[in-house]
């Protein structure tokens, strides 16, 4: 191969790296707005964040969890695959009841089923259903799988009246399960004020050992605490409705003086995407 050969390819396959790189920044990076509106954090000063857990319930972890932010007094926002949900309906009927929200994660946590949009649809659909189903309250949040979207999926989620919701995962292989102490580290490197944190109390649609997480959310909880954080629900942070049957307040906690979840956190939070 010639010199000019090799610039060539070298060239082509720059191009094709640099491609490929862009796409996935569109489709899965927390901080694209490319495709629509994606909030990945609020923009407040307050020293609040959210924590929120994907892909459960998924037992004895979910709960193990639950136990943890009961005893801090620390709401939560659980985007629930809709399968996990029919296998544990206790277990989000309890969430509901200590004062978490329930976000739509898909059915089936399937990725060939985020791509085309009557496949999307049904996904949606039919997570809907199942979560209204057990709490009587129908989620106006929602976060794709891996945080996937397309242009199909903001169609899906205009037309069933749902809220897309990013946020930052708390460690890159944190569905590995490492050490518990490197993905509390990791986590809390990420919390600024207004920070939406990723965890998963399970893998997929089909469980798994998720107790280096439930240690780690531990160490997170109790550090973040010690450092003056406030922890809010997503719908509280960005200023939206946590269900679509909220009229005004009634999600609020039990009490006339809890904070209104449809008002962004913050005098200089704002509802727009960052």
């Amino acid at each position: 191969m010639t010199g000019r050969h090799r610039t060539a390819a070298v060239a082509a396959t720059l191009t094709v790296v640099a491609g490929a790189g862009a796409a996935y920044w569109s489709l899965f990076s927390s901080y694209s707005q490319l495709l629509g509106p994606f909030p990945h954090r609020g923009r407040t000063g307050e020293k609040v964040v959210a924590l929120t857990f994907d892909d459960g319930p998924n037992e004895p972890y979910t709960s193990q969890i639950a136990d943890i932010l009961l005893a801090a007094s620390a709401p939560a926002t659980f985007f629930q695959v809709g399968q996990c949900a029919r296998r544990h309906p206790e277990v989000t009927a309890r969430l509901l009841r200590e004062g978490h929200v329930i976000g739509n994660h898909s059915l089936t946590h399937t990725m060939r089923r985020c791509l085309r949009h009557g496949e999307q649809r049904q996904e949606t659909v039919a997570t809907q259903a199942i979560l209204t189903g057990i709490s009587g309250r129908r989620p106006a949040l929602y976060r794709p799988p891996w945080l996937l979207r397309t242009p199909s999926l903001f169609r899906v989620l205009a037309e069933q009246g749902l809220h897309p919701v990013a946020g930052v995962f708390c460690h890159a292989f944190e569905v590995f399960q490492p050490d518990p102490a490197r993905i509390a580290r990791r986590a809390l490197a990420k919390v600024r004020p207004g920070t939406i944190l990723i965890f998963h109390d399970g893998f997929d649609a089909r469980g798994g050992n998720r107790a280096h997480t439930v240690a780690a959310v531990a160490t997170v909880v109790n550090t973040l605490s010690d450092l003056g954080y406030r922890f809010v629900t997503v719908d509280e942070l960005l200023g939206v409705p946590a269900y679509q049957d909220d009229p005004d307040d009634l999600h609020r906690s039990v009490g006339d003086d809890g904070p209104d979840r449809r008002s962004p956190v913050g005098d200089s939070a704002r509802k727009e995407p960052l």
